[in-house]
């Protein structure tokens, strides 16, 4: 009985589909957006802090990460104030959040949990400086 020939794929076409695949991949990681910076490197606010005297953190930056509750106002010149809600249940806290003209090109949702930096300004006010969506 005569052999059959052998259907097997040749060692280089396995070795250029592998190489192909490898490239497609690091080409798609760089192509794709990258996620945006993370705040770790900030203090968390204490909401208590805040409540007591938001004046005294006049100057100082911080990460508040919460829900949005409600889009307060917005004006296209001088941007939006935003109803945070921090933290959970019976515990969870509402602040308010002047968010810059300068993020106006961000969708900012309500009901989507997002990290805000923020830097504090006259009267305790809370101005987003940096703004990621979790």
């Amino acid at each position: 009985m005569p052999r059959r020939a052998s259907s097997s794929l040749h060692p280089g076409i396995i070795i250029g589909i592998v190489a192909g695949v490898a490239v497609l991949f690091f080409a798609g990681k760089a192509l794709l957006p990258k996620k945006s910076a993370n705040f770790g490197d900030l203090t968390q606010l204490n909401m208590e802090e805040f409540l007591q005297n938001g004046n005294s953190l006049r100057g100082s930056e911080y990460v508040v990460e919460g829900t949005v509750d409600e889009k307060l106002r917005w004006t296209p010149d001088r941007g939006q104030v935003l109803s945070v809600k921090v933290g959970s249940g019976e515990q969870a806290k509402m602040i308010g959040i002047e968010v810059p003209a300068e993020f106006n090109n961000r969708n900012i949702e309500r009901e989507q949990r997002y990290q805000f930096k923020v830097k504090f300004r006259q009267g305790g006010i809370p101005v987003a400086t940096g703004i990621n969506r979790l």
